[in-house]
């Protein structure tokens, strides 16, 4: 697949279903993630759990691209951690004659003759680590698709797997006593439209087989999103310059606008409250400018300085020649011309000392929250779906006041697992059985100092489980390459049941964390990657490492956390390392508009208290943002 493309799908041939997601996060890298479930075979000791599943990552490296004359090469790694039930390492090699496009390839364990070993924690690889075994236990397979027209294809393939190995299969015992009646596979494929896909097969010499699977491209807006123009009023001409740049900057987007005429110099501030891109947000406020000086002001100003702001807290800035201004939205200069004349920067810290106009006291937010449990013993899925409303009060420059209310009116979360002696996540569950809850009710504070440097105190009822103080400190470094922090938290649980209510007789009085925070931003590749070193909320001390992928605003991550375990008496923690992944999509991509609202959400297990913290309301790191040198060198193109 290309890069950024994403596809999900469904697919069955007796005994096995599955259900599967992939995306090719970088050039060359897909990553494949997908539940294997056992028709028939209960899972073990757990008469409520349903049919057997197994859940695996897959990775595939294209390292070699396809050529005139040369095929394409990539190695795979199928489930190289956990249980490793469906485990292999192979290479393969792809040409496409047209019409035909070939496969061949070599792989271990489930390709090859023997099943491979449980991985528990670990990330094995026998075919670096082991590769004479690797040589020795694998099995070659291979394909042929021919294309009969778009959107039809015939397809042959040899599978070298021998069922009646695969031991550690929990559908060998009762499904494959013997060989498979034909390591011959055919099929049909139909791709009636580029999104979607559909498998009907022949498989193993007795099974019939299907597939489905839609794709599509992340960060690709379902709607294309369009802006219109700013249009003046009649009525508003007569006002003065200010009131109508105040007015023209409303209406488009921002808040907290303050105007200051210094001499020939304009200096404007105004916050943004409508645009995904800060970047984006400047270009649109510098036309807005543009227009109403032009007809009010030319020739007064020789300088303008405009200040975007979040929240009131200064972030970015454009200075620039009035007449450099007026040449590029008279289209006399391109926009690398106007860069070059003007200066864009990130280290601004103050705004005019004025009187703000359209200060947004009170705004809101209401999303559609829905979340997915994973492999509970009380049923593989448990899912709760229903709505998160903040209220959001900001009396001054970088405060909040908020309230949110979560509110499940279907909400399925069981467990029958215990809560561990030392629990500080294990014993979430009477949280999340909650219908009804109030989810945050706190303060937050943010400042800028002189020198980039970035504060946040929060204190309150944080999240849904703790409540406590929350603070944080931040910093932008070589031109904002990295990001450096220091953060902590002092809390104590809530009760469950209770709005306002703290835990009593918990295991611990109070929980205390601090870490030490790295952020690497690569906007080369959209790539940035989170270190967060120090002591968990049960006292655990670690490092959790989360790389995430920006599509045009989609965002997806995955973290690990690594932490010492000898402090939990308990099996299900000892020894366990925190992981999961997360996705998080901008509201514009399917409303045609602008928006600076996301939907998120994650995958990880919910029942384990190694490497955990707190839900922050706000995070500096994110707060910064792409508002550092390294990113705005490649977001000025936004301004147009």
């Amino acid at each position: 697949m290309r890069e950024g493309r994403f596809r999900v799908g469904a697919a069955q041939a007796h005994p096995y279903r599955y259900y599967y997601g992939a995306i090719t996060i970088l050039p060359g890298l897909e990553i494949d993630g997908r539940i294997s479930e056992i028709i028939g075979v209960p899972a073990p000791g757990l008469p409520d759990y349903g049919n057997y599943k197994d859940k695996a990552v897959d990775l595939k490296w294209q390292f070699l691209p396809e050529g005139k004359w040369r095929p394409a090469v990539a190695l795979g790694l199928m489930d190289p951690h956990g249980t490793r039930l469906y485990a292999s390492q192979y290479i393969v090699a792809s040409k496409q004659i047209y019409p035909f496009d070939f496969t061949i390839g070599f792989g271990n364990g489930r390709y090859g003759s023997a099943p491979l070993p449980v991985a528990g924690e670990q990330f094995k690889m026998e075919m670096i680590t082991d590769s004479s075994s690797w040589a020795r236990d694998g099995h070659f397979f291979g394909g042929v698709q021919f294309e009969v027209s778009d959107g039809l294809m015939l397809i042959a393939e040899y599978s070298p797997i021998e069922y009646e190995k695969m031991t550690a299969d929990p559908a060998q015992s009762r499904y494959f006593q013997g060989p498979a009646a034909s390591r011959l596979n055919w099929g049909i494929r139909l791709r009636p439209w580029d999104w979607l896909e559909f498998d009907l097969t022949w498989q193993r010499g007795d099974q019939v087989g299907f597939n489905v699977s839609v794709a599509f491209d992340l960060g690709n807006p379902m709607v294309p999103i369009y802006e219109p123009p700013y249009r003046e009023k009649p009525d508003l001409r007569a006002s003065s310059m200010e009131k109508r740049i105040a007015r023209a900057l409303y209406e488009s987007g921002f808040s907290h606008i303050g105007i200051q005429r210094d001499g020939d110099h304009l200096r404007i501030e105004a916050a943004n409250n409508r645009y995904f891109y800060n970047m984006k947000a400047l270009g649109v406020a510098l036309r807005v400018v543009h227009g109403i000086v032009a007809q009010t002001g030319r020739g007064e100003f020789r300088r303008i300085s405009l200040t975007v702001t979040q929240n009131g807290v200064p972030v970015l800035e454009a200075r620039t020649a009035a007449e450099d201004l007026d040449a590029f939205f008279g289209e006399r200069f391109n926009v690398s011309e106007f860069l070059y004349l003007s200066e864009i920067r990130t280290d601004v810290w103050k705004t005019p000392d004025v009187r703000k106009e359209y200060w947004r006291y009170f705004d809101y937010v209401l999303k559609p929250d829905f979340k997915v449990f994973l492999n509970d013993p009380s049923g593989f899925v448990n899912y709760k779906l229903g709505v998160a409303a903040n209220v959001l009060f900001t009396p001054w420059q970088g405060s909040t006041f908020a309230a949110g209310l979560l509110g499940y009116p279907v909400n399925t979360v069981s467990s029958s697992n215990v809560p561990s002696s030392t629990p500080v996540r294990t014993d979430i569950v009477p949280y999340q059985q909650q219908k009804l809850a109030m989810g945050l009710l706190l303060f937050n504070q943010i400042r800028k100092f002189e020198g980039g440097l970035y504060g946040r105190v929060a204190a309150g009822y944080l999240e849904e489980q703790y409540a406590g103080l929350d603070w944080e400190a931040a910093k932008p470094v070589r031109d904002g390459r990295f990001l450096v922090g220091l953060s902590g938290s002092v809390l104590k649980k809530r009760e469950p049941g209770s709005v306002f209510g703290l835990k009593e007789n918990d295991w611990k009085d109070r929980y205390l964390t601090g870490f030490f925070n790295v952020r690497l931003n690569v906007p080369e590749a959209e790539l940035t990657v989170d270190l967060k070193s120090g002591q968990f909320l049960a006292g655990d001390r670690g490092t959790m490492v989360t790389v995430s992928r920006n599509f045009n605003g989609v965002v997806l991550s995955a973290w690990y956390g690594i932490s010492g375990t000898a402090m939990f008496p308990d099996s299900y923690n000892a020894g366990y390392h925190n992981k999961g992944i997360a996705i998080s999509i901008p509201l514009r991509m399917f409303t045609g508009r602008e928006s600076r609202t996301s939907y998120g959400t994650a995958i990880a297990p919910w029942t384990r208290d190694v490497a955990q913290d707190i839900t922050h309301f706000d995070n500096l790191f994110d707060f910064i943002g792409r508002n550092v040198d390294v990113y705005t060198e490649k977001d000025k193109r936004m301004i147009q």
